[in-house]
């Protein structure tokens, strides 16, 4: 009886897995409006009914795909931002260059955030904190330090923090706009992606040391 338990359960999680990969697959070669839920079953080669089984709907399974990986992301990042040997000039590049990276792999899920701030603030919100209070506390008392020893001009956390999101994830949520006002494929935007890992760090360099360049 034990055996059957256990058989029956080691089966569900691969069955889950199977439509989280196939789902994520799906998510990143063609977007979320694109996909349809019989496409995910398709792909993980079940049936519609034991998809909604296990996930009720498109929506949830996106959300939690997302969160997944946006975890993953933030996890990976704090190791960097956390360590105070590494400069905030360093720091900067590597945030940004991290951002661009995993944003072209999951071009989504800045658009799937703003959408779930509008519909479940409190609970979207209190998750990204969660995430990103550990490297936005390491980052904003460096920052500090960093203006208290003068070797940066004096800006208010919140500036500094617009300026770095807005810069790094504003192109990916106004794409649409974007290439169509600029007249720009879909090979040349990636391209453009590639370039801002150098041009955004220098972009906040410069605002960080405005007063001294100009005196």
């Amino acid at each position: 009886m034990k055996k059957k338990i256990a058989e029956d359960a080691l089966k569900d999680l691969s069955t889950e897995e199977k439509i989280k990969e196939a789902a994520r697959k799906l998510f990143t070669q063609k977007g979320y409006a694109q996909v349809k839920t019989r496409d995910i079953a398709a792909e993980a080669g079940i049936n519609l009914a034991l998809l909604n089984y296990y996930f009720r709907s498109k929506e949830k399974l996106f959300e939690l795909i997302m969160m997944e990986n946006f975890k993953k992301f933030m996890d990976g990042i704090s190791v960097k931002v956390v360590d105070e040997k590494i400069p905030i000039a360093e720091k900067l590049q590597r945030i940004v260059e991290d951002y661009i990276d995993f944003l072209t792999k999951h071009p989504d899920l800045p658009l799937f955030i703003l959408n779930e701030l509008r519909s479940n603030p409190s609970i979207i919100a209190a998750r990204i904190d969660t995430e990103v209070r550990p490297i936005r506390s390491h980052l904003i008392n460096q920052l500090q330090e960093a203006i208290k020893a003068g070797t940066i001009e004096p800006i208010e956390p919140f500036h500094f923090m617009a300026n770095l999101v807005g810069l790094t994830i504003f192109p990916f949520i106004g794409r649409p706009i974007l290439q169509r006002v600029i007249n720009v494929n879909d090979e040349k935007f990636h391209q453009l992606m590639q370039e801002r890992k150098k041009l955004i760090p220098l972009w906040i360099n410069a605002i960080l040391h405005t007063k001294k360049n100009l005196n």
